[in-house]
C-alpha cells in the first residue's frame, strides 16, 4: 500500500518566517534560524529523524532493551550559493543492552532500504553514520522498552 502524497502549506508571517501546516501539525520555518529551523536545518533534522525512527523501530522489533536513544547531526554546506549540503554526519547514541551488531544492522537497513529522506537526497552528498552503545551500568535499574519481552 502506498503512502499518501506529502502536502503542506507555508504562509509568510514576517521577515523570512513562514508558518507551516501539514495536516494537523504546525511548525515554523525561518530563513534566519531565530523563530524556527532554517530549511537546510529542517532537511538535516528530517534525515536524522527518519533514520532515528528506523533504527529505534528495528531495535525494538528485535526485542532488545533500549533505555534511551539520541541522535546528533552536523552538516557541511557549500560556501557559495546555493550553499547546499555537501556532507552530513549522523551519530546515534544508544543506551541499553543492545549488541553493537544489532545497531549496525539497523543503521544499514535504514540507509539501504527504509529511510525515504536518505533516498530523496542527491547521491553526491557524503552521508556518514556512527554509533555508540552505552550498556546499563552495574546495579542500574532499567525498564524494558515498550514491546520488549523479558527473557
Amino acid at each position: 500500500m502506498s503512502k499518501p502524497p506529502v502536502t503542506a502549506e507555508l504562509v509568510w508571517a514576517e521577515e523570512l518566517r513562514f508558518g507551516v501546516t501539514s495536516g494537523s501539525i504546525a511548525t515554523v520555518v525561518d530563513g534566519d534560524s531565530t523563530a524556527g529551523p532554517s530549511p537546510v536545518q529542517m532537511l538535516a533534522i528530517a534525515l536524522a529523524g527518519c533514520m532515528s525512527i528506523d533504527v529505534v523501530d528495528i531495535i525494538r522489533k528485535g526485542r532488545h532493551q533500549l533505555n534511551a536513544f539520541r541522535t546528533t547531526v552536523s552538516g557541511e554546506r557549500a560556501p557559495d550559493p546555493p550553499r547546499r549540503l555537501l556532507s552530513v554526519a549522523l551519530h546515534f547514541h544508544v543506551h541499553g543492552a543492545v549488541p553493537a551488531h544489532v545497531v549496525e544492522r539497523a543503521v544499514g537497513l535504514s540507509r539501504d532500504k527504509y529511510c525515504s529522506v536518505w533516498h530523496s537526497l542527491r547521491q553526491d552528498i557524503e552521508i556518514t553514520t556512527a554509533f555508540d552503545v552505552v550498556p546499563p551500568g552495574p546495579g542500574a535499574v532499567t525498564e524494558p522498552s515498550p514491546g520488549a519481552v523479558a527473557e
